[in-house]
């Protein structure tokens, strides 16, 4: 065959392998854009007793958490399809530099890395059905889990056999091993089988808050987890969250069967991208534990950051709009020079905004006009219908400003005690606006100005900026409220 379409051939038995290994991301990107919104109410919990005899399943629980780290790198994702394109640039270039040894070496590479990460997925589960029973499947999850963990594991192992097949060397003929050969891999097999589940930790065993050092005192006890096990457990169980009592139906199944069934769910959900709302994970009997699962698994932790962060960004550019609409409002020119004058955009959920002094928060005074109220050290001042914000100025004087009524359609003015003189305005989200008081405790009067109202309240999209208030404080010994308009 000519060099060039042999190349050709091989090529593309390398493209099947990419192409195989990317599949099942492309097909649940392609299903959840199709279906939409495809979560279900509600959760189940399964509670579950594991034996101690499961060799697949302790041979399972010391290789598969180290294998996170390594599976968690980029180049491993998609199933590996990174993985296989490197190794496909490094065959052609050795190729190229005529170095075919070098090219079937690369591949082998590339194909034995991936087997190793995916063989476990079902060879494990056979060996536990033939040698527990079905008692040790039950650790592997309902018949449905383990029917999916078996195919999934076949389906892991087609690229890296194709990688196998693109690389293989022109047929030899066939030479038996010696016995020494074959005693000698009987004898690996058998010892792996039997050593690695004496070296796990006892199955029944349910550790305490101390044991596991939830609170990070560095005095745990437990050996061989890692601090991801430990978090999850500490979450699960309740331990690290005051006033929780954890997830419900899981305080008495041991820590294996915990992490089992955690990692079961990882694996589900590192299916879907992360998405613990997806209809997989939602429907697995383990999916009460979705909650807490970002502590164990890093693609569910990547995914819930990266819709912290998008969501955050909303906000941010949100919360940014609106304050531009404020800072397009002329700033108001007062009659006489006020000692400060600020302006701030200020949220509420509760229809006002408050002002207290330390010590006076959590009491706020009744509306004079639905407007302004207040009360020793406390002060409230309506700015949304119910939920929103307002473009506020606030001007401190040392004496009585001219009355301004032209301009706005309510003005209220109310009398107001200072016990500190420390008055300062405070939104929903924290913003506050200080130093309103000029002359330090003492009586004043609490002139506040509105426009924008029946606006908000009439229109079902106002604008942003709809509402306008000016407060202004000086001082004053008159208790009484007044209505300017």
């Amino acid at each position: 065959m000519p060099r060039r379409s042999w190349v050709h051939r091989v090529s593309k038995v390398w493209a099947a392998a990419t192409l195989t290994a990317v599949a099942p991301t492309l097909y649940f990107w392609v299903t959840s854009i199709l279906a939409g919104d495809d979560t279900v109410e509600g959760y189940v919990s399964v509670v579950v007793s594991f034996p101690a005899s499961c060799p697949g399943w302790n041979i399972y629980e010391l290789v598969y958490p180290r294998a996170y780290t390594i599976t968690d790198f980029p180049l491993f994702s998609y199933h590996g399809a990174p993985l296989i394109v490197l190794g496909f640039a490094g065959w052609c270039l050795s190729l190229r530099s005529g170095r075919p040894g070098l090219a079937r070496i690369i591949g082998r590479c590339v194909a034995v890395v991936l087997l190793v990460l995916a063989l476990p997925g079902f060879p494990l589960p056979i060996l536990d059905a033939a040698l527990g029973g079905s008692a040790c499947l039950a650790v592997w999850g309902p018949p449905e889990v383990y029917s999916t963990h078996i195919w999934w594991g076949l389906y892991d192992c087609v690229p890296p056999v194709l990688v196998l097949l693109a690389v293989r060397a022109p047929r030899r003929p066939f030479v038996r091993r010696g016995p020494v050969v074959r005693t000698t891999a009987a004898v690996l097999a058998v010892t792996a089988v039997v050593l690695l589940p004496a070296a796990s930790a006892s199955p029944g065993r349910v550790s305490t808050e101390q044991e596991l050092d939830c609170h990070g005192f560095g005095d745990g006890t437990v050996k061989g987890m890692t601090e991801a096990d430990k978090r999850f457990l500490c979450a699960v169980r309740g331990y690290d969250r005051p006033y929780d009592s954890g997830v419900e139906g899981w305080d008495e199944v041991s820590d294996q069967g915990v992490l089992a069934q955690g990692r079961h769910l990882c694996t589900l959900a590192t299916r879907h991208g992360g998405d613990t709302g997806a209809r997989a994970v939602q429907e697995a009997p383990q999916a009460s534990l979705a909650i807490v699962l970002p502590s164990l698994c890093p693609a569910v932790a990547r995914a819930q950051q990266a819709e912290e962060d998008r969501r955050q960004a909303e906000s941010d550019a949100y919360v940014a709009q609106k304050e531009r609409a404020c800072a397009a409002h002329p700033r108001h020119r007062p009659k006489i020079r006020p000692v400060r004058q600020r302006r701030a955009t200020l949220w509420t959920e509760f229809w006002t905004i408050d002002g207290w002094e330390e010590g006076y928060e959590g009491n706020p005074p009744e509306l004079v006009k639905n407007l302004v109220g207040s009360g020793l050290g406390t002060l409230a001042i309506w700015a949304a219908d119910e939920i929103g914000h307002a473009c506020v100025t606030v001007e401190s004087y040392m004496r009585r400003p001219p009355l301004e009524t032209r301009a706005w359609d309510e003005v209220v003015e109310v009398g107001y005690k200072s016990p500190s003189g420390s008055l300062e305005l405070v939104d929903g989200d924290g913003t506050s606006v200080k130093g309103l008081i000029t002359r330090g405790p003492g009586s004043y009067r609490v002139r506040v100005h509105l426009r924008g109202r029946k606006l908000v309240t009439q229109v079902p999209d106002p604008p942003d900026g709809a509402v306008e208030l000016l407060v202004q404080v000086f001082p004053g010994k008159a208790r009484k409220p007044v209505v300017y308009k």
